[in-house]
């Protein structure tokens, strides 16, 4: 009887014990797949948050569930470029995407590992291979190895950075946060066919750190591109370089100032451009830029570039307006406290700040430092690369 009885006892200890593995396990599932859920029409309202909920998805193995999206838009929900930002990033990290489809005004992303190789996107439309650039570029330094990216799509598209400004400004400034990345232009495409050709390959790293940018310095140089695409006369391009050069020299007399002019061979489409790059002393980097269109005189072009660059240094920061909106997802991830000084804070800066606050849990300082200019910090959590198999 005993032995029939200690035999009952132990068969009724192991099924405790299973039952408890199991419900442990499902647990464990449900957390996992938890979704986090984001306001996609808050502050900006558009693409970015889209792009910067999706990297830090990624990023954390969080689940998130972006809604409203672009909900204040002419056109509300996706478009064709935010669609292909999403199926790029889920198909870098094996996540599953649901509900991806133009016009939709809610989407669910489920990320699983980032894993190294070779990805293509194609927007099928002159939309921003910068913006692309901006969902991917951070969490693909997260991986297991090199990640090859191919982005087709537009080079120099309007209401986004040109991308000569991701190659000759972002790239080296993230470089500072260990971020590092090599980028060529295979041809350019315009509005409205778009078909410009970027390759990029993403190094690994084993964290990013924190970066201390407060003082703008002096200008000890200014450099740049100014090209023409297409049936575009080489005259153009150096009609844009000359007035954005007049305008400098206004502003910062005795400032070397030299700027390629380029009539580019390939592209697809007709267009013109140009970026103005100011190097200081401390070693900032700040731009201006401009795009030509149909009815606009190079002229023109040229002083809006310089007339841009001029301002963002007058500002007194150490980054531009186009830049500083895409380093808070940095300082969130860096190890240790980031401080860096902007000019005026500007809406994407604010949005970009929300949601890494949300996902991170991060913490942002914001400050006026001067009328034009602002202090944000950050102490970083620290994120390491989880390369387990």
């Amino acid at each position: 009887m005993r032995g029939l009885y200690f035999r009952f006892v132990w068969r009724r200890f192991v099924t405790v014990v299973q039952y408890t593995h199991h419900l442990k396990l499902h647990l464990s599932n449900m957390a996992q797949h938890q979704f986090l859920d984001i306001d996609g029409s808050v502050l900006e309202g558009g693409g970015q948050i889209l792009r910067n909920a999706a990297t830090l998805s990624c990023l954390l193995n969080q689940p998130i569930r972006v809604q409203k999206i672009r909900a204040g838009r002419d056109k509300p929900g996706l478009r064709a470029q935010h669609l292909t930002g999403l199926e790029l990033v889920a198909e870098i990290c094996g996540g599953k995407l649901e509900n991806g489809a133009v016009g939709s005004t809610e989407v669910t992303l489920t990320p699983g590992k980032v894993k190294a190789g070779s990805y293509k996107a194609d927007t099928k439309t002159a939309g921003s291979i910068c913006l692309l650039m901006q969902a991917a570029v951070p969490f693909c330094v997260f991986s297991d190895g090199d990640i090859h990216l191919t982005l087709i799509g537009g080079t120099n598209a309007e209401m986004a950075p040109q991308i000569d400004y991701a190659l000759m400004v972002f790239r080296p400034v993230v470089s500072r946060f260990g971020l590092h990345f090599d980028g060529e232009i295979k041809k350019r495409g315009f509005f409205p066919k778009g078909g410009g050709e970027v390759h990029l390959r993403v190094s690994p790293c084993s964290g990013l750190r924190g970066v201390t940018m407060t003082e703008q310095g002096t200008v000890t140089r200014v450099y740049g591109i100014s090209f023409v695409a297409g049936n575009l006369p080489k005259k153009v391009a150096h009609i844009m370089s000359e007035c954005a050069t007049a305008v400098i020299k206004e502003h910062h007399r005795g400032v070397p100032i030299n700027i390629d002019v380029v009539k580019e061979m390939q592209g697809i489409g007709i267009g013109c451009g140009i970026l103005v790059i100011a190097e200081t002393s401390t070693g900032c980097l700040l731009a201006g830029s401009a795009l030509g269109k149909r009815g606009k005189p190079a002229e023109k072009v040229g002083q809006e570039a310089g007339e841009m660059l001029v301002n963002n240094l007058f500002n007194g920061g150490c980054v531009d307006e186009f830049l500083q909106d895409q380093l808070i997802i940095l300082m969130a991830l860096a190890e240790g406290k980031s401080e860096i000084l902007c000019g005026p804070l500007s809406l994407h800066t604010e949005t970009a700040i929300h949601v890494a606050s949300i996902m991170t849990k991060a913490k942002f300082e914001v400050q006026e430092f001067t009328k034009n200019s602002t202090i944000i910090k950050c102490q970083g959590i620290g994120l390491k690369p989880n390369n387990d198999s």
